[in-house]
């Protein structure tokens, strides 16, 4: 993970106790190690193994040397092989990984043959994780594609809501210059926002789950990460000497409690109702999911973890985008002018952003043409995947030109490197924030197209086609509803002597300098 190695990825991740993990790795490095001296690696039958030094360098070392370097051996793949398949290795997983050019025949097999949510899944640990379910329910998908979508601007009005509650207790107010961690301080607005649409009041507001909200994304990941860093014999041991294993057990625990409750009071609602008696009660995402699970998706300790993991891309990857386009016009001060003339004209038709509850968040979102362009620029320059999007094949299958694609295989596209090849964009590693508008406003057949949260086969940020994130626009809003605000109200710099942070990578997961800050103050108008 660039210079600052494998404490740097501690201090991502907040990976406690970690003279035991240290410890464990090495035991678990030797019996690897004897592993790949008995046994020879193994081949995808169509792809060659990208990544070795020579042809005597164990299959242990190469893996891993993927745990810091992803970044680096993906660029040097592609460079070489963009255009043939090739497969990387990963601790855990090989992936396979295809050239663009079958991008649009794997978004069409279906997802009981190629599944993005296998993958997902399966990048969790999920037998060690609690997170078995995940497998065999898509109801936190449904949910969403069935009822947050549909009615996104009623829920993201709610969000907006709670986003105004928030403003004043998680951010600082001073006239002078003062330094904050951002993404800290984001990630705890989102938290907010996001318990309103899923959980409803009073637990948007509940420090137990707003904690959970914020900790148990770093604790899961933690524990996935670290028990995969062995052999799978040796799971079972190693699981019992992992602090962040106990933390998601006791968060999980207390997800289970505060469901339960919700859930009892909504049988409740729900009963007065067959009675004919009227009835007051929020209409929360997790009400539909109670409403249309199935016995066993809505027991309580299933729905609990399932609230849990909602939070896993809702709240990190928002408060992360939020974060980057923050550095991003740090280090490019010259666009504040820019967005803040864009959110100067709408705010003369509606008001300061967030200031009139009756504005309608949709009135906002959808005239924030320039920011739409910037933050389709910084999402292509700090992605938060560098393999993205990612299917785990369910069974056999057979592409049009004959490639084999055995059950059990990963598959992958280098989003990244895709995003800033010269054969896709002019001058790709240039930070230009209106690429999209210009595109967007080049002709009228384009003007709805190159948005934020729209999949397309140069904008990976989100997935492609019907497997790709089904939160996205939810996503979207709430990202611009928060930065609104804070070039509405406040002034941002680097602190003296830092400049914009460099992305920290972790296998192929890209993450935020989780010790950068800012300088911020109330903006002087």
């Amino acid at each position: 993970m660039n210079s600052s190695t494998t404490s740097s990825y501690v201090m991502i991740v907040g990976l406690h106790g970690t003279w035991l993990a240290v410890t464990y790795f090495a035991l678990g490095l030797a019996f690897a190690c004897l592993v790949v001296v008995l046994l020879a690696p193994g081949k995808h039958p169509d792809a060659p193994v990208f990544g070795y030094r020579s042809m005597f360098e164990p299959t242990l070392l190469l893996q891993a040397r993927f745990i810091l370097g992803a970044h680096d051996i993906i660029h040097a793949a592609y460079q070489k092989m963009k255009n043939q398949t090739f497969v990387l290795r990963r601790y855990d997983v090989d992936f396979l990984v295809l050239p663009m050019r079958y991008l649009e025949e794997i978004r069409l097999q279906p997802q009981s043959k190629l599944s993005s949510k296998g993958a997902q899944a399966g990048n969790l640990a999920p037998e060690w994780t609690s997170m078995e379910f995940l497998f065999r329910s898509n109801l936190h998908l449904d949910v969403l594609k069935m009822k947050l979508t549909p009615e996104l601007y009623r829920f993201v009005d709610e969000a907006k809501e709670e986003l105004a509650y928030g403003w004043h207790r998680d951010l600082p107010r001073a006239d002078d210059w003062t330094e904050v961690n951002i993404e800290h301080r984001m990630r705890m607005l989102v938290a907010r926002m996001t318990a309103k649409v899923f959980m409803g009041e009073p637990t948007c507001r509940d420090p137990e789950w707003l904690k959970i909200s914020n900790d148990f994304s770093v604790d899961l990941f933690t524990t996935a990460f670290t028990i995969k860093m062995f052999p799978p014999c040796m799971y079972w041991i190693v699981a019992w000497f992992i602090p962040a294993r106990y933390r998601t057990r006791r968060q999980l625990a207390a997800g289970r409690r505060i469901v339960g409750e919700l859930s009892r009071k909504h049988e409740l609602a729900k009963e007065r109702r067959r009675r004919g008696e009227p009835v007051v009660e929020q209409d929360t995402l997790l009400h539909w999911m109670l409403d249309h699970g199935t016995a066993s998706e809505v027991e309580v300790g299933e729905m609990g973890a399932r609230q849990c993991v909602l939070t896993l891309a809702s709240i990190h990857t928002t408060a992360s985008n939020v974060s980057n386009m923050l550095y991003d016009l740090c280090a490019h001060p010259e666009w504040f002018d820019v967005l803040r003339e864009e959110i100067g004209d709408i705010a003369k038709d509606l008001g300061p952003p967030g200031r009139d509850p009756e504005v309608s968040a949709r009135a906002w979102c959808t005239r924030m043409d320039k920011f739409d362009s910037f933050f389709v620029e910084s999402q292509r320059h700090s992605p938060v995947l560098l393999l993205n999007p990612q299917r785990l094949a369910i069974q056999d299958i057979r592409l049009k030109d004959g490639t084999r694609v055995p059950a059990g295989t990963r598959l992958a596209f280098a989003n990244y490197e895709h995003s800033m090849d010269s054969d896709v964009f002019d001058e790709p590693r240039e930070f230009d924030p209106m690429r999209s508008y210009r595109r967007r406003m080049s002709s009228a057949d384009q003007r709805d197209l190159h948005k934020a949260g729209m999949t397309h086969p140069d904008n990976l940020a989100f997935g492609y086609g019907n497997q790709a994130c089904a939160g996205r626009q939810f996503a979207v809003a709430e990202i611009k509803l928060i930065m609104a605000r804070l070039l509405h109200d406040f002034e941002f710099r680097f602190p003296e002597g830092k400049a914009r942070p460099k992305a920290r990578h972790v296998n192929e997961n890209c993450f935020t300098d989780q010790t950068m800050t800012l300088m911020m103050r109330k903006r002087q108008v």
